[in-house]
Order: C-alpha cells, then sequence, then structure tokens
C-alpha cells in the first residue's frame, strides 16, 4: 500500500480488525520511510459492477458516490453516518449478489430510496425530489401522500 505522504511503495500493517458489522477490514499502518500512520479499509468486491446511466452510458460503479448521495440527502438530519454505512453496505451487497454485472441507474436510485424510507422521512423525500425529478409542488405532495398511507397501514 503506497504511503499518502511521502508515497513510499511499501507499508507494514500494524494492526487489523473487522470494521462495518463484518463487511469489512480496517487495518493501521505504519510507513517504514517517513514513519507515518494511517488507516486503510478492506472491502469484499463480489463482482465488478457497470452502472447504466439512463442515457445508456456505461460507467463503472462507485460506492463512494452512492454514499455521498445519501448524506445529501440526510443533511442537517440526525442520523448517524454508521446507519448510512451500514444501508450502503446492504445496497451494495444486494447488486453484487443479483448476478448481474450491469445494473441500471434506475435500479440504484429504487435501493437508495426504500434504504431511505426506513432511515428518515425527510431525506426520502429530498431524495425523490432529485431522482424523479420533481417539477413542482404536486410532485412533493404525491411523494407525502405515499408516506403518510404507508404510515396508516402499519
Amino acid at each position: 500500500m503506497r504511503c499518502p505522504y511521502c508515497q513510499s511503495e511499501d507499508s507494514q500493517v500494524k494492526d487489523s480488525r473487522p470494521a462495518e458489522d463484518g463487511t469489512s477490514i480496517r487495518r493501521r499502518r505504519v510507513c517504514p520511510s517517513c514513519g507515518g500512520r494511517f488507516t486503510t479499509f478492506e472491502r469484499v468486491q463480489l463482482r465488478d459492477l457497470t452502472v447504466v446511466k439512463r442515457s445508456g452510458r456505461k460507467v463503472p460503479f462507485d460506492r463512494d458516490k452512492l454514499l455521498r448521495s445519501m448524506q445529501v440527502a440526510v443533511r442537517k438530519r440526525d442520523v448517524e453516518p454508521e446507519r448510512l454505512d451500514r444501508a450502503v453496505s446492504g445496497i451494495v451487497r444486494q447488486l453484487e449478489s443479483s448476478g448481474e454485472s450491469e445494473v441500471s441507474s434506475d435500479e440504484i436510485g429504487k435501493l437508495i430510496m426504500e434504504a431511505l424510507k426506513a432511515i428518515d422521512d425527510v431525506a426520502y423525500v429530498r431524495f425523490a425530489s432529485v431522482y424523479r425529478n420533481f417539477r413542482e409542488a404536486k410532485d412533493f405532495q404525491d411523494v407525502l401522500g405515499e408516506l403518510r398511507g404507508e404510515d396508516s397501514e402499519q
């Protein structure tokens, strides 16, 4: 692993432990050249995923981009970062275990919507407004109606 401080190609692992409910390994490293200490995370990747955009363009799947979009939706809400990490790990696991190497951006959006609905209603509405491309206030009313309808059924 390359040292982020001096760019040396060699580093030593000082400590390893499970992280994120056992879905990744946290490694504490030290660089023998400069003495810098840093942490890396190692995750199991079942397959390389490709995202098929609405335009038909294909791009490599980016877990961090998925996390960032959810973080934007929950901004200034009382949501623990660990809860988002678990949701993202669950979505990635679903996508990787589906057996498909190509996944549509719509499918990813639906999975994010499901996860956000369980985490925070406001974040769900925020994400829905971008994902569904809301154009008028009625669009917000429709989503709020969906939320109210589901809450009354429970």
